[in-house]
């Protein structure tokens, strides 16, 4: 049994070592195909003014700040229909899974979409992923009946 830790949230504001190194271990872990950001490609998504990048990290008592365990982005912008809000690349380290990192996350992304003036806030998810599926249902996302669409772009 993993024990239980206090999580606490924060705005990710300035791009580290620590923070690099917690990405390369985090994003793996979300998508086999895309390779985790450098410093650079990292400061680029923190630095972007539509982006919010929430951190979480696990912290056992007096320990410290604790590692970072997980992320998400939520990206608000405004459109002629109003703002919108979307949550990405939601992950939390498998070794702090069941230990509350994802519900501070996306809690703490609809508090900041809905002081920015969202009205909802989207996220798609794998269907693969049943977890994450069941904990945004518990959290009060509901499956729209929508098609979405992709096309890929060729690369440079």
């Amino acid at each position: 049994m993993v024990p239980r830790v206090a999580v606490n949230v924060e705005v990710l504001r300035e791009v580290t070592d620590e923070t690099v190194k917690a990405f390369g271990r985090l994003l793996p872990q979300l998508s086999r195909s895309a390779p985790p950001p450098d410093r650079e490609g990292l400061a680029r998504v923190v630095g972007c003014a539509s982006n919010t990048v929430l951190v979480a990290r696990g912290q056992a008592a007096g320990d410290g700040p604790g590692e970072i365990v997980g992320t998400l982005t939520l990206a608000i912008f405004p459109i002629p229909t109003g703002v919108r809000a979307w949550i990405e690349d939601v992950v939390v380290d498998e070794a702090a899974r069941g230990q509350g990192a994802a519900t501070a996350l996306i809690l703490e992304a609809l508090r900041l979409a809905g002081e920015h003036g969202a009205r909802t806030v989207d996220l798609t998810s794998r269907p693969a992923r049943e977890a994450a599926g069941l904990l945004y249902e518990r959290l009060g996302f509901e499956r729209r009946d929508s098609r979405l669409y992709r096309v890929t772009i060729g690369t440079a």
